[in-house]
C-alpha cells in the first residue's frame, strides 16, 4: 500500500511538472534565466532579513531593517566617511599584498630550484608558515605599536607564505616531459618560458595569490577592528561602541562585496593570462 501511495504522489508531481513546462512561454527559454540563478540565494536572504525585522523577531537595536541600513549607507557616502575609511583600508591592502606577493614569489621559486636555499631556509619556512597570523598580533603590537608598519607587516605575513608555497609547488610540479620537449626542439629562452614554464606555473601561482588576497583582506579588517584609528574595520568598531548596528551591517556587507570583487578580479586576470597557454 505504501508503494502504491508513493507511486500516486510521484505521478501527481510528474503531471504538475509537465503542465508547468507546457504553460511556460515559448518566447522565454529557461536557459536565458540561468544567469539569474546566482541572485536567488541573496534575494532569499534579503527577504528573510526584511521579514525578521518587520516581525521584530530580533530587537531593532540588534537587527536593523534593510531600509535603515541602506539609509545609513547613503549617509556615509554623502558625508565622505565611507570613502575615506575604505580608501585607507584598500591602500593598506595594496601595499601589504604587493610586498608579500613579490617577495613570496621570489622566495618560492628559489626554494624550488636551489638546493642550497632549500637546505638553509626550508625548515624555517615550514615552521613559520604554520603559525597563524593573528597569533602574532600581540607581539607585533609590542614591537611596532599600532601604526601603519604593524598593519603592513601583518598583511605581508598573511600573503607571503601562501604565494611562496604556491610558487614552490608550481615549479616543482612542472612535468619533466615538458622540459625535455623544449630541449629537443631547442626552444629559445623566451619561447621556452612562454610556451612551457609560464602555462605550467601561472595557474597554481594565481590560485595561491587569490587565496592570499582573500586572507589578507579578512585579516586586515580584523586588525582594524582591534587596533587602528581609521579604516573600514575601525569604522565598524566605532559604530559598535555607539550602538549603531546599522553602520556595522553596512561594513559587514561591504566587506563581503569587496572580498568577492577582489577574488573575481584575480579570476579575470587568470583567464587573460591563460590565453598564452597553447591549445
Amino acid at each position: 500500500m505504501k508503494s502504491i501511495g508513493f507511486n500516486i504522489r510521484a505521478g501527481e508531481w510528474l503531471r504538475l511538472v509537465l503542465s508547468w513546462r507546457l504553460l511556460w512561454p515559448s518566447w522565454l527559454p529557461l536557459r536565458q534565466l540561468q544567469p539569474l540563478a546566482v541572485w536567488v540565494s541573496p534575494a532569499a536572504l534579503l527577504l528573510v532579513w526584511y521579514w525578521a525585522a518587520r516581525q521584530q523577531w530580533v530587537p531593532e537595536q540588534i537587527l536593523p531593517a534593510p531600509a535603515a541600513v541602506w539609509e545609513s549607507f547613503l549617509d556615509l557616502i554623502n558625508s565622505g566617511e565611507l570613502q575615506d575609511n575604505l580608501s585607507i583600508s584598500l591602500f593598506r591592502l595594496l601595499v601589504g599584498f604587493g610586498i608579500g606577493a613579490v617577495s613570496g614569489l621570489l622566495v618560492g621559486v628559489l626554494l624550488a630550484i636551489s638546493p642550497g636555499v632549500r637546505a638553509y631556509l626550508g625548515l624555517t619556512f615550514e615552521m613559520l608558515r604554520h603559525i597563524p597570523t593573528l597569533v602574532l598580533i600581540p607581539m607585533l603590537i609590542l614591537l611596532l605599536g599600532i601604526g601603519e608598519t604593524f598593519k603592513i607587516v601583518i598583511l605581508v605575513k598573511a600573503v607571503f607564505f601562501p604565494v611562496a608555497q604556491a610558487a614552490t609547488d608550481a615549479v616543482r610540479n612542472i612535468p619533466r616531459g615538458f622540459i625535455e620537449v623544449g630541449r629537443v626542439y631547442q626552444l629559445k629562452p623566451w619561447d621556452f618560458y612562454r610556451t612551457i614554464l609560464l602555462p605550467a606555473t601561472v595557474p597554481p601561482v594565481l590560485t595561491g595569490m587569490r587565496i592570499a588576497l582573500g586572507r589578507a583582506w579578512l585579516i586586515l579588517v580584523a586588525v582594524e577592528l582591534l587596533a587602528a584609528d581609521a579604516g573600514i574595520g575601525q569604522m565598524m568598531e566605532f559604530a559598535r561602541q555607539m550602538l549603531r548596528l546599522d553602520i556595522v551591517l553596512v561594513g559587514v556587507v561591504l566587506t563581503g562585496v569587496i572580498g568577492f570583487s577582489l577574488d573575481k578580479s584575480l579570476r579575470l586576470v587568470e583567464r587573460r593570462l591563460m590565453r598564452w597557454r597553447p591549445e
